[in-house]
């Protein structure tokens, strides 16, 4: 496995966790989209949420923010309440002790 394919799996642990401390669904995470020339997809079934992020070629931070934006859009957040789940989240990968 590469290495960027680890930090998407750790990544993803750690914003699963930060998302179920704050009562959120959290989603499956995976990469590739199955949908060519997007960068990130979501799908819903019942009660759950995939969303597919591309990893190769793009800047880490991109991925980070498509994985965060994938929880706030997996949870259908108001406008108020996924700004701050936002900064709870990235707060949550700069520093993954806030996570617990």
């Amino acid at each position: 496995m590469e290495t960027t394919t680890l930090r998407f799996a750790e990544v993803a642990r750690t914003l699963g966790r930060a998302a179920r401390l704050r009562g959120l669904q959290v989603p499956t995470f995976r990469s590739p989209p199955g949908i060519s020339d997007v960068q990130r997809s979501i799908r819903r079934r019942g009660g759950s949420a995939t969303v597919a992020v591309v990893l190769r070629g793009r800047p880490w931070g991109a991925v980070l923010a498509d994985m965060i934006e994938g929880i706030v859009a997996a949870n259908r957040l108001d406008r108020t309440r996924a700004d701050t789940i936002r900064a709870a989240l990235w707060l949550a990968v700069e520093d993954p002790a806030m996570a617990a």
